[in-house]
C-alpha cells in the first residue's frame, strides 16, 4: 500500500517513528514497508522530503504545511466555539454546492477509528420536499412505538403531527432548513466527529447548522425512512439541517460552570 521514493528517501527514519503500527523500518539508508498498513497516511505527512506514498489513493489531494494557511489562533477558534448558536429559522435561499461540497470535505477528512473512513454521508437537497412528505407520513404510525419506550417524546411528536395538520407552513421538525445531511458510520463515534468538523465548517461558510436529536429518533424506528436514504449496513449517527439563518446573534450565551475533574 505503501510505496516509497529511494531517490527522495533520507533515511531520517521519521515515518519509522510515527509509524503506529511499526510497519516501516530501515534499510541501510532508505526506508522499507511492511505489510501491516492501515493507510493512516501518517508516513506521507510527517517525511520532509516528500518520498512517501500511498498510491491507491489520490496523492493530488496532498497539501504542504504552511502556517498562515493551517494554523487557527486559538481565541478565534475559541470565539467561533462559543458564538455558534442551534439555528431553527432560515432564509429562503438556496446552499451553493460548492459549499456543501467544502462542509463533506470537512467530514471526510476527519480522524476515524483504526482509520476505517467508514462514514457515510447523506444529502437532501433536490428531493428535500419528498423527504419531508415522506418523513410527515410515517411519523403518525410511530408514535405507538414511542409513546411504549419515550412517553415524553411521543407527546412532543404527537403535538408536532397536530401542528403539521393545522398549520403545515410552520414546518416544526424542519424550520425551512435547505438541506438535510445525515451521517451514518460504521462506529458512531466516528459519525459526531465528523458532524462537529462539518458543523464549524459551515458555519465558516456562512451558514446555520441545527443537529435534530428528532429527526435521529424518527429515523432510527422507520425502516422506510431508512429504505428512502439508503441506510443499511451502517449506524446512524446524527442528522443535521444546513441553511442560510434568518436570525442573527450579537453576542455569546450563558453556560454553566464546566464540570472538571483535576488529578
Amino acid at each position: 500500500m505503501i510505496e516509497i521514493n529511494r531517490e527522495k528517501c533520507i533515511g531520517c527514519g521519521a515515518c519509522v517513528e510515527d509509524c503506529l503500527l511499526g510497519n516501516l523500518y530501515l534499510e541501510g539508508e532508505t526506508a522499507v514497508a511492511g505489510g501491516r498498513c492501515i493507510g493512516c497516511g501518517h508516513c506521507v505527512a510527517v517525511c520532509p522530503e516528500g518520498a512517501v506514498s500511498l498510491p491507491a489513493w489520490d496523492m493530488a489531494d496532498v497539501e504542504e504545511y504552511g502556517k498562515e494557511s493551517f494554523c487557527v489562533k486559538p481565541e478565534n477558534y475559541l470565539h467561533a466555539v462559543k458564538f455558534r448558536r442551534s439555528i431553527r429559522s432560515y432564509q429562503k435561499r438556496p446552499v451553493e454546492r460548492e459549499k456543501l461540497e467544502q462542509i463533506l470535505q470537512a467530514g471526510r477528512y476527519t480522524p476515524t477509528a483504526a482509520n476505517r473512513q467508514a462514514c457515510r454521508f447523506y444529502v437532501v437537497q433536490e428531493t428535500l420536499s419528498q423527504w419531508k412528505e415522506l418523513v410527515w407520513r410515517e411519523l403518525p404510525g410511530l408514535l405507538e412505538s414511542f409513546e411504549k419506550s419515550a412517553p415524553a417524546m411521543a407527546a412532543r411528536f404527537a403535538e408536532f403531527c397536530r401542528e403539521h395538520q393545522e398549520k403545515p407552513e410552520k414546518d416544526s421538525l424542519f424550520f425551512g432548513a435547505d438541506v438535510f445531511l445525515t451521517v451514518a458510520a460504521d462506529e458512531i463515534f466516528d459519525g459526531g466527529l465528523a458532524a462537529c468538523n462539518m458543523e464549524n465548517m459551515a458555519v465558516a461558510e456562512g451558514l446555520g447548522v441545527l443537529y435534530s436529536g428528532y429527526l435521529t429518533r424518527i429515523i432510527e424506528r422507520s425502516q422506510a425512512l431508512k429504505d428512502w436514504l439508503g441506510i443499511s449496513d451502517k449506524s446512524l449517527a446524527c442528522c443535521m439541517l444546513l441553511g442560510y439563518p434568518a436570525v442573527h446573534y450579537k453576542r455569546t450565551a450563558p453556560r454553566k460552570p464546566a464540570d472538571i475533574i483535576w488529578k
